[in-house]
This record gives structure tokens, C-alpha cells and sequence, in this order.
């Protein structure tokens, strides 16, 4: 089970990895221009000059994908880095704020986390307007509830463990003991947890980009040109398969990293 596991993991890291070499040096990937047209190569299926085919302004589809990975796992990391840090600041704020200041808090984050993150993604672009940007804050605030509930929680239970005391008992400050002994461990659980984010706020954001909320076109983004190609999907599959493929490969890997991190970190095997 454990070789098993294994495999798992060193292939999700090479499909990530393929991902972020894409996102920094799409150049290195790409065999054409992701934006240049010519209208009389539209609709050409998959070959060896144009390998995901070409879409409906005769655009290279792989080129796009290539390009289109560094906003989708940009948005991805961005989005759940700022929702890690703020999640590390309210939740451990709350740990040990007094209990009216964690009540107010923490109903306010319960009725956040009652509603999907995508719905609440999607509510806060309808308020602040579309485009790439609100698409990343709307995917960040969406996010963050999950980061407060676990770093208020680790942060309870670790203020409270034996080598917290220890410190108070030898003479340590309570700031620097906190920031010391239980910000470490909080920041530990909640980085597991963000691993996982990461393809949820990819996943979020192609779905915005789905709706048109997020870039247009030219622009090759993942979720933009899944929308592109449904409409030819009977005529040419390609163009949204491709860019499909590419968020799901994507998501998948983050979670099957996430996840064995988080299994391991808990002791057990699977």
C-alpha cells in the first residue's frame, strides 16, 4: 500500500512540476504563437504539427494550453496563499481572543462555510465586476473560512500542549511563547490543507473563466478556452478536451499530494 501511495505521489509531483514549467517558461513548451491566428488552418484535428489540434481562428490549442498555465496556477497559489495567511490570522486570533470575540467571529465564518466556495466566489465577482483580478480576490475570500476554522482549532489545541506550559513555566513571554511554540504548529496543519486548496482555487477560477467572468479573449486561459470549444465539441473535440484535461490533471495532482501529505502527517498509511 505504501509503494502504491508512492507512485502516486512522485506522479503528481511530475504532472505539477510539468504544470509549473509551463506557468514560468511557457516558451520552452510552446511550438507556435498562443495568439496567432490563420483562418485557414481553423479546426484542424490533432497532428504532429499541431499537437492538441487547432481551434475555430486557427489558433495552436496546445500552445494555449501551455500559456494558458501560468494564470490558472497562478490564480491557484495566489489565492491560497493569501487565504493561508489570513486564515492563520483570524483563526489564531479567535484561538485565544475572549469567548465573545471567538463566538462573533467564528458565526460569521460558519455562515460563510455554509455556502459553497464557488457560490461565494461567484457572489462576491457579481459585487465587484469580472475580470482576472476580482476573479483572484473573489477566489481568495471564498477560500479563507476553511483556513480560520482549522487555525482557530490547532491553535486551542496547542495552546494548551505540555511544551506551551513548559516555555510559560521556565519564564517565556505569552507572545513570543505563542509565536514560538504554537504558530509553527498551526502554520504546519494549515499548509497541508492548502496544498489541496490549491486545486480548488484553480478549479474555482477556470469555472468564473467558464462563465465569462474572467479573461477574454485572445487571452489563452484554461477556463476561457473550455467555454471556446463548447460549442464545436461535436465538430472538434479537441479544443475544450485539451484544456479540460489540463485543469483536471492539474487539480487532481494537488489533491492526491495534499492528501497523502495530510495521511502521512496523521500517521497513517493511505
Amino acid at each position: 500500500m505504501r509503494r502504491a501511495q508512492d507512485v502516486m505521489l512522485w506522479a503528481a509531483v511530475a504532472v505539477l512540476a510539468a504544470v509549473a514549467l509551463a506557468a514560468v517558461a511557457p516558451g520552452l513548451l510552446a511550438t507556435h504563437d498562443p495568439l496567432q491566428t490563420e483562418v485557414r488552418q481553423a479546426l484542424l484535428p490533432p497532428s504532429a504539427d499541431h499537437l492538441f489540434g487547432t481551434d475555430q481562428s486557427g489558433r495552436d490549442v496546445y500552445s494555449r494550453v501551455v500559456f494558458g498555465a501560468g494564470r490558472s496556477l497562478g490564480i491557484g497559489l495566489l489565492a491560497t496563499g493569501i487565504a493561508l495567511v489570513v486564515g492563520l490570522v483570524v483563526g489564531a486570533m479567535a484561538g485565544v481572543a475572549p469567548r465573545p470575540v471567538d463566538v462573533t467571529l467564528m458565526r460569521v465564518n460558519d455562515v460563510l462555510m455554509a455556502f459553497p466556495e464557488f457560490l461565494v466566489a461567484l457572489v462576491v465577482v457579481a459585487i465587484l465586476g469580472p475580470g482576472p483580478v476580482n476573479i483572484a480576490i473573489a477566489v481568495t475570500l471564498a477560500a479563507v473560512p476553511v483556513y480560520v476554522r482549522l487555525a482557530r482549532v490547532q491553535t486551542r489545541t496547542l495552546a494548551l500542549a505540555e511544551h506551551v506550559e513548559a516555555a510559560r513555566i521556565l519564564g517565556v513571554a505569552p507572545v513570543p511563547a505563542f509565536l514560538r511554540h504554537v504558530v509553527p504548529g498551526v502554520l504546519g496543519s494549515l499548509s497541508v490543507l492548502a496544498t489541496i486548496g490549491i486545486g480548488s482555487s484553480i478549479l474555482a477560477a477556470a469555472g468564473l473563466s467558464f462563465l465569462g467572468l474572467g479573461p477574454v479573449e485572445p487571452t489563452p486561459e484554461w477556463g476561457l478556452m473550455l467555454a471556446g470549444g463548447r460549442n464545436v465539441l461535436g465538430q472538434a473535440w479537441w479544443i475544450a478536451v485539451f484544456p479540460g484535461a489540463a485543469i483536471t490533471l492539474t487539480v487532481v495532482a494537488a489533491s492526491v499530494i495534499g492528501r497523502v501529505l495530510r495521511a502521512r502527517t496523521e500517521g497513517r498509511r493511505s
